[in-house]
Protein backbone atom coordinates (compact mmCIF):
# COMPACT_ATOMS: atom_id res chain seq x y z
CA UNK A 1 0.00 0.00 0.00
CA UNK A 2 1.19 3.45 -0.66
CA UNK A 3 1.73 5.88 2.19
CA UNK A 4 -0.97 8.33 1.03
CA UNK A 5 -3.60 5.59 1.14
CA UNK A 6 -2.53 4.58 4.66
CA UNK A 7 -2.66 8.20 5.85
CA UNK A 8 -6.09 8.71 4.25
CA UNK A 9 -7.50 5.60 5.94
CA UNK A 10 -5.96 6.60 9.29
CA UNK A 11 -7.31 10.15 8.94
CA UNK A 12 -10.79 8.85 8.10
CA UNK A 13 -10.66 6.64 11.19
CA UNK A 14 -9.77 9.64 13.37
CA UNK A 15 -12.54 11.73 11.85
CA UNK A 16 -15.10 8.96 12.37
CA UNK A 17 -13.91 8.48 15.96
CA UNK A 18 -14.27 12.20 16.56
CA UNK A 19 -17.81 12.16 15.21
CA UNK A 20 -18.74 9.28 17.48
CA UNK A 21 -17.17 10.96 20.49
CA UNK A 22 -18.84 14.28 19.73
CA UNK A 23 -22.32 12.77 20.24
CA UNK A 24 -23.64 13.06 23.78
CA UNK A 25 -24.07 9.78 25.64
CA UNK A 26 -27.60 8.39 25.70
CA UNK A 27 -29.46 8.70 29.00
CA UNK A 28 -30.85 5.16 29.17
CA UNK A 29 -32.59 5.83 32.49
CA UNK A 30 -34.57 8.72 30.96
CA UNK A 31 -35.28 6.68 27.84
CA UNK A 32 -36.63 3.80 29.92
CA UNK A 33 -38.76 6.23 31.96
CA UNK A 34 -40.18 7.62 28.70
CA UNK A 35 -40.87 4.10 27.41
CA UNK A 36 -42.65 3.15 30.63
CA UNK A 37 -44.70 6.36 30.54
CA UNK A 38 -45.81 5.72 26.94
CA UNK A 39 -46.56 2.01 27.49
CA UNK A 40 -48.65 2.78 30.57
CA UNK A 41 -50.49 5.56 28.73
CA UNK A 42 -51.06 3.35 25.69
CA UNK A 43 -52.59 0.50 27.66
CA UNK A 44 -54.83 2.78 29.72
CA UNK A 45 -55.92 4.85 26.72
CA UNK A 46 -56.19 2.32 23.86
CA UNK A 47 -57.07 -0.88 25.74
CA UNK A 48 -58.99 0.20 28.83
CA UNK A 49 -60.42 3.28 27.06
CA UNK A 50 -59.80 5.45 30.11
CA UNK A 51 -59.16 8.47 27.94
CA UNK A 52 -59.46 11.25 30.52
CA UNK A 53 -57.38 9.41 33.13
CA UNK A 54 -54.65 8.47 30.65
CA UNK A 55 -54.55 11.96 29.19
CA UNK A 56 -52.86 13.36 32.30
CA UNK A 57 -49.52 12.61 30.57
CA UNK A 58 -50.44 14.44 27.35
CA UNK A 59 -49.26 18.03 26.99
CA UNK A 60 -51.96 20.65 26.42
CA UNK A 61 -50.21 21.76 23.21
CA UNK A 62 -49.88 18.16 21.94
CA UNK A 63 -48.95 17.94 18.23
CA UNK A 64 -50.56 15.23 16.13
CA UNK A 65 -49.24 14.13 12.72
CA UNK A 66 -52.06 11.71 11.88
CA UNK A 67 -54.17 13.76 9.43
CA UNK A 68 -57.43 12.37 10.84
CA UNK A 69 -56.79 13.43 14.46
CA UNK A 70 -56.70 17.05 15.63
CA UNK A 71 -53.86 18.80 17.48
CA UNK A 72 -54.20 19.56 21.18
CA UNK A 73 -54.87 17.44 24.25
CA UNK A 74 -58.63 18.12 24.55
CA UNK A 75 -59.42 17.52 20.83
CA UNK A 76 -57.33 14.31 20.90
CA UNK A 77 -59.21 13.00 23.94
CA UNK A 78 -62.58 14.02 22.46
CA UNK A 79 -61.78 12.29 19.16
CA UNK A 80 -60.91 8.97 20.79
CA UNK A 81 -63.67 9.13 23.41
CA UNK A 82 -66.11 9.18 20.50
CA UNK A 83 -64.19 6.49 18.63
CA UNK A 84 -64.22 4.12 21.63
CA UNK A 85 -67.91 4.77 22.22
CA UNK A 86 -68.54 3.61 18.64
CA UNK A 87 -65.87 0.86 18.82
CA UNK A 88 -65.95 -0.63 22.33
CA UNK A 89 -64.00 -3.75 21.24
CA UNK A 90 -61.03 -1.75 19.97
CA UNK A 91 -57.73 -3.08 21.39
CA UNK A 92 -54.05 -2.44 20.73
CA UNK A 93 -51.44 -5.06 21.53
CA UNK A 94 -47.92 -3.66 21.76
CA UNK A 95 -45.69 -6.25 20.10
CA UNK A 96 -42.39 -4.42 20.63
CA UNK A 97 -41.08 -1.07 21.75
CA UNK A 98 -37.85 0.89 21.52
CA UNK A 99 -36.48 4.27 22.49
CA UNK A 100 -34.01 6.77 21.17
CA UNK A 101 -33.51 9.99 23.07
CA UNK A 102 -36.90 11.62 23.63
CA UNK A 103 -38.68 9.31 21.15
CA UNK A 104 -40.56 6.10 21.99
CA UNK A 105 -41.43 3.68 19.18
CA UNK A 106 -44.24 1.12 19.41
CA UNK A 107 -45.03 -1.68 16.96
CA UNK A 108 -48.69 -2.48 17.56
CA UNK A 109 -51.37 -4.92 16.41
CA UNK A 110 -54.60 -2.92 16.57
CA UNK A 111 -57.93 -4.77 16.29
CA UNK A 112 -61.61 -3.96 16.58
CA UNK A 113 -63.12 -7.24 17.78
CA UNK A 114 -62.20 -10.92 17.65
CA UNK A 115 -62.95 -11.35 13.92
CA UNK A 116 -60.89 -8.34 12.84
CA UNK A 117 -57.47 -9.10 11.30
CA UNK A 118 -56.63 -5.56 12.32
CA UNK A 119 -53.86 -3.22 11.41
CA UNK A 120 -50.11 -3.10 11.89
CA UNK A 121 -49.24 0.25 13.44
CA UNK A 122 -45.97 1.96 14.20
CA UNK A 123 -46.54 4.75 16.70
CA UNK A 124 -43.83 7.26 17.53
CA UNK A 125 -44.21 9.47 20.58
CA UNK A 126 -42.04 12.40 21.61
CA UNK A 127 -41.77 12.89 25.38
CA UNK A 128 -40.58 16.06 27.12
CA UNK A 129 -40.48 16.54 30.90
CA UNK A 130 -42.79 13.60 31.58
CA UNK A 131 -45.43 14.60 29.01
CA UNK A 132 -46.27 13.26 25.56
CA UNK A 133 -45.87 16.30 23.30
CA UNK A 134 -45.99 14.87 19.78
CA UNK A 135 -47.11 11.77 17.85
CA UNK A 136 -46.60 10.20 14.42
CA UNK A 137 -47.98 6.92 13.10
CA UNK A 138 -47.84 4.61 10.11
CA UNK A 139 -50.83 2.27 9.70
CA UNK A 140 -51.21 -0.73 7.40
CA UNK A 141 -54.13 -3.17 7.16
CA UNK A 142 -53.31 -6.80 7.90
CA UNK A 143 -54.18 -8.61 4.62
CA UNK A 144 -56.15 -11.84 4.37
CA UNK A 145 -53.31 -13.37 2.35
CA UNK A 146 -49.66 -12.41 2.09
CA UNK A 147 -47.10 -13.00 -0.65
CA UNK A 148 -44.80 -14.61 1.95
CA UNK A 149 -44.94 -16.73 5.11
CA UNK A 150 -43.85 -13.92 7.42
CA UNK A 151 -46.27 -12.19 9.72
CA UNK A 152 -46.51 -8.43 10.11
CA UNK A 153 -45.56 -8.86 13.75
Amino acid sequence: MNIMYKLSVAGLGLVMSGIALAQPPRDLTAEEANRTLVLTFYDQFFNRHETAEAATVIADNYRQHNPEVPDGKAPFVDYFTGFFKDNPNSKAKVVRSATEGDLVYLHVHSTNGTNDRGQAVVDIFKVEKGKIVEHWDVIQDVPEQAANENTMF
